[in-house]
């Protein structure tokens, strides 16, 4: 998963439990990936790092940057 363009690439993605995702910033700003109930949280994620989730529950999460919130994607937990 990618952070470019002040946008989540790609913005909707399919896993399955126990899959790792991990989200890159290739922006020059700090984002963060939100969940919008709250069910995980990058915290800032600065430019050039990246954070590493494990998906531990089936579901649709969206989420959003905090920073930007026309950022949004949607992962897809099977």
């Amino acid at each position: 998963m990618k952070l470019s363009g002040l946008r989540f690439e790609p913005q909707s993605l399919t896993v399955h439990v126990g899959d790792r995702i991990q989200w890159l910033n290739d922006d020059l700003v700090p984002h963060t990936a939100t969940a919008a109930d709250q069910s995980f949280d990058s915290g800032d994620i600065a430019a050039g790092q990246s954070w590493t989730f494990v998906a531990r529950k089936a579901g649709t999460f969206d989420y959003a940057c905090r920073y930007h919130p026309m950022m949004t994607g949607r992962l897809i937990v099977h």
